[in-house]
């Protein structure tokens, strides 16, 4: 196995290129468990850890650009507020070492269907910025970006440099069924988030089907439920209804961690209990922050 560690993004597109067999590796805590467990033996390794133009964050056009290369502990501690969804996902990744090293361009580059920051970046309407040497960069929908079991609609011998989000413009929440409280895959995971001035929401499914996906039926249903104008209280035959379609768009299988009926029945219960702490929240006149942590986990 060969390990290739450019020092620049010109230098990693052009290795790219040239070895589109190369596995990238951000943080390596996916790569690492797989090819220490022999589940993966990649014909080379592309570290990017040194390329120092993926370590920020940026913004632009109204929008947030972060580099592949920055890590969950500052996600959480210096985009807690503009992201608070994904700043709540990703306080449940891991351990602290992992948060230090972990980010979510690689988890994106992962493309695991129980990935922790997938449901939060569909329900932000999330862009990858991906690259390559020959094409230049291409913009690619968060929605359109998972294509199967661990594929992504990444080429070959592209790269990803960052993702685009909005600051939140409502409140968000991410909440996360496991088989314990920390260092655990998700069983199931949901998050929604608020567009109050578009007067909709948007919701993102983890580890319930082949991809992380979103619940289109459910978010059309709840949009024209909720009183954008009067802010008054989310009834419990909504939040239920909104709960069952949420469920209905899943399609999960039954492993070791649960049933693909529990995993129906969590994530009703969570959307239900999301939608109505980000409603509250919204009626509050707040748009929530990663400080609503204690939420996120069940």
């Amino acid at each position: 196995m060969d390990f290739l560690r450019p020092a620049t993004w010109q230098d990693a597109l052009a290795v790219k290129a040239e070895r589109p067999d190369a596995l990238p590796v951000q943080g390596g805590t996916d790569v690492m468990v797989e090819i220490n467990f022999d589940r993966r033996r990649p014909a080379a390794l592309l570290d990017l850890t040194g390329v120092r133009a993926l370590a920020d964050w940026d913004p632009a056009d109204g929008r947030l650009r972060v580099g592949a290369g920055v890590p969950y502990a500052r996600l959480i501690t210096e985009l807690g507020r503009s992201l608070p969804g994904l700043a709540q996902a990703s306080r449940t990744v891991g351990s602290p070492q992992i948060r230090n090293r972990g980010t979510v361009g690689g988890n994106l580059g992962a493309a695991s269907p129980a990935g922790d920051g997938h449901p939060p970046l569909l329900a932000g309407d999330a862009v990858v910025e991906a690259e390559s040497a020959a094409r230049g960069v291409r913009m690619i929908p968060v929605a359109e970006f998972f294509t199967g079991v661990k594929r992504t609609a990444l080429a070959p011998d592209e790269l990803i440099r960052a993702f685009w989000a909005a600051p939140a413009s409502g409140p968000q929440y991410f909440s996360k069924i496991g088989t314990r409280n920390a260092m655990v895959i998700a069983v199931c995971s949901f998050a929604v988030a608020l567009h109050p001035r578009e007067r909709r929401v948007g919701t993102g499914l983890g580890s319930a089907a082949p991809t992380p996906r979103r619940a289109p039926a459910a978010e059309a249903f709840i949009a024209h439920e909720l009183d954008w104008d009067g802010r008054g209280p989310l009834s419990e035959a909504a939040a239920r209804r909104f709960g069952e379609l949420v469920a209905e768009a899943a399609s999960p299988i039954d492993d070791v961690r649960g049933t693909g009926d529990y995993r129906r029945r969590a994530l009703s219960v969570m959307a239900r209990r999301t939608l109505t702490w980000a409603w509250n929240d919204h009626r509050a006149g707040s748009t929530g922050s990663v400080g609503s942590l204690g939420r996120e986990a069940s």
